[in-house]
């Protein structure tokens, strides 16, 4: 990140470092679904066919999804805003690799990643920072590169954002953006990401959205 973090990434890093254990525990696996699994599963298979390319998972949090990549032939490594969240994932995966980045400006080289996974992550990105956050998945990815990204899909009638002032008995300064699908495959396609397939699944147990994934790639270079 530069000398300059806008202010919605150092609230969110600031939380996220509050409430880092608490929410390791409250979420042990990352995936609480078993379409979640398998849509997972599936995306790093489509990330192993692009070769030694290795994968992020931006927002990998205590890493538990990383780690599932890796064991399902994908070379992930993971990128979290919180400190606290990487020093948990590189004591509980010390065989794999973490560090800290924001998805907004990833120090990476182009055209360099099989994949990129944004499980729940991209949901504390205001509006008007998304089409960066893309352009970045974009530039980031090899040619025919998939992204998969999920989140809590917004609700007609209800309210598109909420604010968190505290989580797991602590004081936290946390922004929730609600999308749809159609919004969020809008945004990918202005950041010239092709979309490949959408998934929405109804809430389970003590859900009370209903969770959106979609799937886009970097077209491949005309040849």
């Amino acid at each position: 990140m530069s000398d300059w973090t806008p202010d919605f990434l150092q609230t969110t890093r600031a939380s996220y470092d509050t409430i880092a254990k608490e929410y390791t525990a409250a979420f042990p696996s990352g995936l609480s679904h078993p379409l979640d699994h398998a849509l997972v599963t599936a995306f790093a298979e489509l990330a192993a066919s692009n070769g030694t390319a290795p994968v992020a998972d931006l927002g990998s949090g205590p890493g538990h999804v990383t780690a599932l990549l890796h064991a399902r032939g994908a070379r992930a490594f993971g990128v979290d805003l919180s400190p606290a969240m990487v020093d948990l994932a590189r004591a509980t995966h010390p065989q794999l690799r973490f560090h800290v980045g924001s998805m907004t400006s990833l120090d990476l080289p182009d055209g360099t990643l099989g994949g990129i996974l944004a499980l729940y992550s991209t949901i504390h990105v205001p509006d008007d920072h998304l089409p960066r956050a893309f352009a970045e998945f974009r530039r980031t990815l090899v040619p025919g590169g998939h992204a998969l990204l999920a989140f809590q899909a917004a609700q007609e009638g209800a309210p598109d954002r909420l604010h968190l002032a505290e989580r797991f008995g602590h004081g936290i300064a946390l922004d929730y953006y609600w999308r749809t699908p159609e919004q969020v495959t809008a945004a990918l396609t202005g950041a010239g990401l092709e979309p490949v397939a959408t998934t929405v699944r109804e809430p389970a147990g003590e859900e009370r959205r209903a969770r959106a994934f979609v799937l886009a790639r970097r077209p491949l270079e005309a040849g």
